[in-house]
């Protein structure tokens, strides 16, 4: 059994960016990584080492570089982290794109599992829930925009669901 393997942020991007590239061109290259890094080629080196030292990728100097099976189990994680949080940033907290990327980026590396698995279950639920939904996101940018609440919208919100409540019941 496997225990658990304790990666850097850095290695975590590298898998990520292996991983990008595996399902681009089937291989990855140590200067597409660094492309991708925004790194020199010759940085790339020491971290492909290091994974492989943790038996996360198959690579030899000036050989093509592809993922072993748990490598690929990581990097699925990573990217899955990565594509939630951005998903929450500029759906939930409409946050533009760029600001959302970046901050998903860090982000990634500290969140926990069963964290990623609640805020997925937060998400379905804010646009299941009747109470919630596209105008609940909505007033909420509203709100951050002016910094104020606006109690008219509040009372015509609880109208509305209200209403959808009572609809549902009798349908």
């Amino acid at each position: 059994m496997k225990k658990n393997i304790e990666l850097s942020e850095s290695l975590e991007d590298y898998l990520e960016v292996i991983l990008d590239l595996e399902r681009e061109n089937k291989v990855a290259r140590a200067k597409d990584i660094a492309q991708k890094l925004g790194i020199q080629p010759g940085s790339v080196t020491g971290g492909l080492k290091s994974l492989v030292e943790k038996d996360l990728i198959n690579y030899e100097p000036y050989s093509y570089i592809t993922l072993t099976a748990e490598g690929a189990k990581i990097a699925k994680a990573v990217t899955r982290r990565h594509r939630v949080l951005k998903d929450f940033l500029l759906k939930v907290l409409q946050l533009d794109e760029r600001t959302a990327e970046a901050a998903a980026c860090r982000m990634e590396h500290a969140v926990d599992e069963a964290s990623v698995e609640r805020l997925v279950d937060f998400v379905e639920y804010l646009f299941d829930c009747p109470r919630a939904g596209g105008a609940w996101i909505q007033a909420f940018v509203d709100y951050t925009r002016t910094g104020k609440k606006n109690w008219e919208k509040c009372a015509a919100c609880l109208d509305d669901c209200r209403e959808r409540h009572q609809e549902s019941r009798t349908a």
